[in-house]
């Protein structure tokens, strides 16, 4: 099966060299892209396509911001190529899981991230939820009726949840450390309505490693995308949780990375459409290389039962909850 990256210079131009998310983390990002790789330009979100999960308040608020530079919050900020580089962002995801649906792994290299931002709201250095514009125009136009997203960054995936928290065509699972930003993602956070027990939580204790991350994988999320059966998968693909990424107290390895993806390759037994979010320690772009190597067949395994007593309470607390 073939693999294709996303990615071109157009996302180092969101850009404050001071600050965590700059334009140096695509570098970083990049370095771990395999050079067999096929490379697909970027392409721009339509604004209409930001609002089917963005309310049209927001998008107006972002494009005036961006007349100049501004922080949004204590974290997010935006400059005058902001706008432009979160639409081409959006896009992009969007044409990452295109290619999956027409039978070829894609990961989508870009910024900035996506999964905090609200359907009102930027946050967590995120601008438009880039993972959740990309599913809901696939869903809009018919290219796919269920769509499972699973997030592996650090912290909670806590905008696109909000997005689809009502919706039942879409499977939103999340692994995260527990407390941390934005402070969500608690194991009773399922889901309303027509998508009560389509939202599923994993909030991990600090210090987690792949046998923990593993265990919710095989008992949790691999079974409930299996029970699912979506046309689709969507990563969140955030490699903060690494051990020497000073933003979280995860422990895991480069080479885990490629274990989760091979685990939801398993579980999909399709192509699968990645997106980048966080990853700011110095081992990133191995974590990439891995997951590439994941995406090209190369097998990862990962043994569970060192897994500690805390996450195997998880587990079973995850088990009684939604309709997996």
């Amino acid at each position: 099966m073939t693999c294709s990256v996303i990615t071109g210079e157009v996302f180092a131009r969101h850009d404050l060299c001071s600050h965590a998310e700059c334009g140096e983390r695509l570098t970083i990002a990049r370095s771990g892209v395999p050079p067999g790789a096929r490379a697909l330009d970027p392409v721009p979100a339509r604004i209409d396509d930001l609002m089917l999960v963005h309310v049209p308040q927001h998008v107006r608020l972002l494009q005036e911001l961006s007349r100049g530079m501004h922080y949004i919050d204590q974290n997010t900020y935006i400059t005058p190529e902001s706008f432009e580089v979160a639409l081409y962002a959006a896009g992009s995801a969007t044409a990452a899981g295109e290619r999956a649906l027409d039978g070829e792994h894609c990961f989508a290299l870009v910024r900035p991230p996506g999964h905090h931002a609200e359907p009102d709201r930027a946050m967590g250095f995120c601008l438009f939820n880039n993972i959740a514009v990309a599913a809901a125009v696939l869903l809009q136009r018919g290219d796919a009726d269920r769509i499972a997203i699973i997030d592996w960054d650090l912290h909670h995936g806590n905008g696109t949840q909000k997005i689809f928290y009502t919706d039942n065509r879409v499977l939103f699972g999340s692994i995260h450390q527990v407390g941390i930003f934005p402070r969500s993602g608690w194991v009773d956070e399922i889901g309303t309505g027509a998508g009560r027990g389509y939202t599923l939580n994993a909030p991990l204790r600090p210090s987690a490693t792949i046998h923990d991350y593993a265990l919710v994988f095989e008992k949790v999320f691999c079974p409930a995308i299996k029970r699912f059966s979506p046309d689709l998968l969507m990563v969140s693909a955030g490699q903060d949780p690494l051990a020497d990424d000073l933003r979280g107290n995860m422990k895991l390895q480069p080479e885990d990375f490629g274990v989760l993806t091979r685990l939801l390759m398993e579980a999909a037994d399709a192509p699968i459409a990645l997106v980048l979010e966080g990853g700011y320690g110095p081992s990133h772009g191995e974590a990439i290389r891995h997951i590439f190597r994941a995406l090209a067949n190369k097998p990862y395994r990962a043994a569970t039962d060192r897994a500690r007593p805390s996450t195997h309470h998880l587990v079973r607390s995850l088990k009684k909850v939604g309709i997996f």
